[in-house]
């Protein structure tokens, strides 16, 4: 019998999955899985997935954290910032369902990481999904997209009603 994923894994390849759905919200031309990279240091590093930048070749590492408890730490987005210069990409996301800490904003800030947060138990059909003021929400049937001051669902195969007599 297989091993099934650790939830971790699977937040990872839905966070991915997601992002790439979304990519155009987020100026990245595309999303690419998890894949290891060199740096100038000379290691490899492992990125959870890679967005791809519209209009150019650069990149932006994407890191995800599925941590229930507490806010992503300084220390976690103070290793991506290093990764970011390392590599050359040109900023990162993190992932995380709650966000990160004061420190970790300040360390993100300076660094070009943004926070997206993504619900816990994601998956490719129903999901909550936060960044840079966007909220997008996605439930069998329904998926939403929100700026501020304004909400816009789009129905699509809705089959709520389906089976019902």
């Amino acid at each position: 019998m297989a091993d099934s994923p650790k939830k971790w894994q699977t937040y990872e390849e839905v966070a991915a999955e997601i992002l790439g759905r979304l990519r155009g919200a987020l100026g990245l031309s595309a999303v690419e899985a998890k894949q290891s990279i060199p740096g100038l240091s000379g290691a490899e590093w492992e990125l959870d997935a890679k967005g791809i930048q519209s209009g150019s070749e650069a990149f932006v590492i994407v890191e995800c954290r599925r941590y229930t408890t507490s806010r992503i730490k300084q220390e976690a987005v103070g290793a991506l910032a290093f990764r970011i210069q390392d590599t050359g990409a040109a900023g990162g996301f993190m992932v995380s369902p709650l966000g990160l800490q004061e420190g970790a904003q300040k360390v993100a800030a300076s660094a070009n990481i943004h926070s997206v947060i993504l619900n816990a138990e994601a998956t490719p059909q129903e999901f909550v999904l936060s960044f840079l003021g966007n909220l997008f929400v996605s439930l069998t049937g329904v998926d939403m997209r929100g700026e501020v001051g304004k909400m816009t669902p789009v129905v699509e195969n809705n089959v709520a009603g389906k089976g019902r007599d």
